[in-house]
């Protein structure tokens, strides 16, 4: 990968964050996050939290107990996990591909073999039931190119971790890998760009997204509304 490209990648990932996640995050999940009819209260433990937090239990504290673990995780988290696929796509145009169940095609930037990959967000995003489907997807494949007599082997299909390390790895993605590769963070975006330091390129560059934001004001706006919701409904 020459330079001039790296950047450009580097620049189109930049604008993906600003505009898709921190977006999101803003508009939706601190929406979302500032109703009570979004959260599952458990009427035992929330008062726990807010002092266990605040060291007391008014309703602004009970908010902060609820808001921040949602606004600060799991709101976050969903949004990359919902949208990583589109990151790839407009980082690598012409990836995509037309194969059932599979979400790019690839040459390998280590052995040069074309890859038929499924894209995953992190080391823990899949269940017992997508094992069962991926291996279905893969086998789907394979029998199509033999049947179109393309040269695919079992090692030309995998799954693709866009963060994490393989001891991060859940079981089931450990299940996976005992007969596909299951190929995660820096060593996935190495084979993808043939640039080994790229995935730590790549969080250096959102990092940089991240140093201009300063969502105090939203939090605040976000908390200040649950806690509104939660002393006419408690107190």
């Amino acid at each position: 990968m020459e330079e001039k490209q790296r950047l450009l990648l580097l620049e189109k990932a930049k604008d993906f964050f600003r505009d898709e996640i921190v977006e999101a995050h803003i508009k939706v999940g601190c929406k979302k996050a500032g109703r009570l009819k979004n959260y599952n209260v458990n009427p035992f433990l929330f008062k726990y939290l807010a002092n266990f937090l605040k060291g007391n239990d008014s309703p602004r504290s009970i908010a902060e107990a609820l808001v921040l673990p949602r606004v600060l995780g799991s709101s976050i988290n969903t949004s990359f996990g919902m949208r990583f696929q589109k990151l790839i796509s407009m980082l690598f145009e012409g990836y995509g591909s037309t194969t059932p169940g599979i979400d790019i095609e690839y040459v390998d930037a280590i052995d040069g073999r074309k890859k038929y990959c499924q894209l995953k967000s992190g080391p823990n995003t899949i269940n017992s039931d997508d094992v069962t489907t991926i291996f279905n997807h893969f086998i789907g494949t394979i029998n199509l190119a033999r049947t179109n007599n393309l040269n695919i082997g079992i090692n030309d299909m995998v799954v693709g971790v866009l963060y994490g390390e393989t001891l991060e790895l859940s079981s089931h993605y450990k299940k996976i890998n005992e007969k596909y590769p299951v190929i995660i963070g820096g060593d996935f975006w190495y084979r993808l760009t043939g640039k080994k330091d790229f995935y730590l390129d790549l969080i250096d560059a959102v990092g940089e997204v991240a140093l201009e934001m300063d969502g105090t004001s939203v939090l605040n706006q976000t908390i200040d509304a649950l806690s509104k919701e939660i002393e006419s409904k408690f107190f």
